[in-house]
């Protein structure tokens, strides 16, 4: 058994929600914020405050619009987040088969 490296997870996925976050954008193409908040139990100021981390590391995009005369932020996946991801899940896979 060869020894891994807990530092090949990438702490800013690893935390619950931000973990949660990115696997729902990995397979939509956007999800508006009501949706993720509903979908992984968020409170808004935990959930922005994540979001805004999330932005802040390039890993996901926003666009803000108006339906009607409301407000809507929608969150997607970038190539970068995407890529962040999928390394972060074959480093999890390496640990789990370690």
């Amino acid at each position: 058994m060869t020894e891994f490296d807990s530092n090949l997870l990438d702490e800013l996925i690893h935390s619950k929600l931000r973990l949660g976050i990115m696997s729902m954008l990995i397979s939509v193409e956007y999800a508006e914020f009501s949706v993720i908040k509903n979908k992984l139990q968020a409170t808004d100021g935990n959930l922005s405050a994540n979001l805004r981390k999330l932005e802040e590391a390039g890993y996901i995009g926003v666009e803000k619009i108006f339906v009607g005369r409301k407000p809507q932020s929608r969150y997607s996946i970038t190539d970068k987040g995407r890529s962040a991801f999928e390394k972060y899940i074959s480093n999890l896979e390496k640990l789990i088969n370690n």
